[in-house]
């Protein structure tokens, strides 16, 4: 599998430049860029009766991309993961597909790409600035989603429309939209109960760097077994503000998702035909199938050091019932180090308190270097 990502990869930066004349001197296809990263860190936890610590290759990433026509941008993005229990999903396309970008305020996407919804979802691991991507984006955008889906990045397969519009005296676009419809089952994977979802945002910009907008999500996910089809309603929205100048970020979101999910995580095959639904205790003790959850982070990065040195901090929220039975809350703050654009450090200490556990707090101690390329 790796070896025939790459050689994928090779061939794209081979062949395109040799097709790229077309007809006067307007070319065919641009020269391709070729470009990544990878990720390793070091994470200690400290809990009573469960203490650990370990080195972790977290990902490498290698992307191709570059336009057709002028008009037309295309990326193939690949990851290889460096934990060893998730080898049978690694390596894996998580990005390919082409956009139409010749009018600003009316894009066409088509392909396999990031669901258009919330801020954080769409950032890069690494712009992201903390150990992970916040709890309620995680569990309702399609890491590791709530529903059972198999970890996909927050991405899906699909169709996109997008664009900005409204400019003020100064040039700058005051409305943002975005919408699509995706097969709802996450990437590389085809539609199982043939319907879509459907996903969209918009925001305004009222002062340069100021977003505030909301996002909605009606659709399904959905397994086969046994001769049967279940299909689980996904009914989620989110309202969300940020301001970002520099390096200077302040964000906030908030996530409610209505709908249940299955038991399994779908990890290997014989998961997607598991129809067992997930059951939760309540304040009572009774399991229960319940179908609403949420979750809110709100975070600052502050520039220290212009370009080099940040401070940050984040409180981070999901509650797995939309109740504070099983809340997890995490506390956190750290510095990131920027040696060049090519090279970072990031570290993190984060105090958690999870209501699910019988000894519900505990710390974790988190550094990562990432490397672009």
């Amino acid at each position: 599998m790796i070896k025939r990502f790459l050689m994928t990869l090779l061939w794209s930066m081979l062949l395109l430049p040799a097709i790229a004349q077309g007809d006067g001197n307007k070319a065919i296809f641009t020269k391709p860029k070729f470009s990544g990263f990878a990720m390793a860190s070091y994470q200690a936890t400290f809990q009573d009766g469960g203490n650990s610590n370990t080195f972790d290759l977290r990902l490498v990433r290698a992307s191709v991309e570059g336009r057709i026509l002028d008009d037309f941008y295309y990326k193939i993005q690949g990851q290889i993961n460096g934990n060893t229990s998730t080898l049978g999903s690694s390596p894996k396309l998580v990005d390919y597909f082409m956009e139409w970008q010749r009018l600003d305020f009316f894009r066409v996407k088509l392909g396999q790409f990031k669901r258009p919804f919330t801020y954080e979802n769409p950032m890069n691991p690494i712009d992201q600035g903390f150990m992970s991507y916040s709890q309620p984006v995680s569990k309702l955008a399609g890491f590791s989603d709530r529903s059972g889906m198999h970890s996909s990045n927050g991405r899906d397969i699909g169709l996109q429309f997008q664009g900005d519009f409204l400019k003020n005296k100064h040039g700058r676009n005051l409305l943002h939209y975005q919408v699509g419809v995706f097969n709802g089952q996450g990437i590389n994977v085809k539609d199982v109960d043939e319907r879509k979802d459907i996903i969209g945002g918009a925001w305004v910009m009222p002062i340069e760097g100021m977003r505030l907008g909301a996002f909605g999500w009606e659709g399904s996910f959905a397994r086969k077994g046994g001769g049967q089809t279940v299909s689980l309603r996904q009914h989620r929205y989110a309202v969300s503000a940020e301001y970002k100048k520099g390096d200077l970020q302040l964000r906030t979101e908030y996530i409610h998702s209505t709908g249940r999910g299955f038991a399994t995580t779908y990890q290997k095959q014989s998961d997607a035909t598991d129809l067992t639904i997930k059951t939760y205790t309540d304040k009572d003790g009774n399991e229960v199938a319940n179908d609403k959850s949420d979750g809110v982070y709100a975070l600052a990065i502050v520039p220290v050091v212009k370009d080099k040195l940040m401070a940050k901090a984040r409180y981070d929220l999901y509650r797995p019932t939309a109740s504070s039975v099983d809340a997890k809350s995490n506390y956190e703050v750290g510095l990131n180090y920027r040696f060049c654009k090519y090279l970072e450090v990031q570290t993190e200490y984060c105090f958690t308190h999870d209501r699910a556990m019988a000894k519900p707090d505990y710390s974790t101690m988190f550094v990562q270097v990432s490397i672009r390329y």
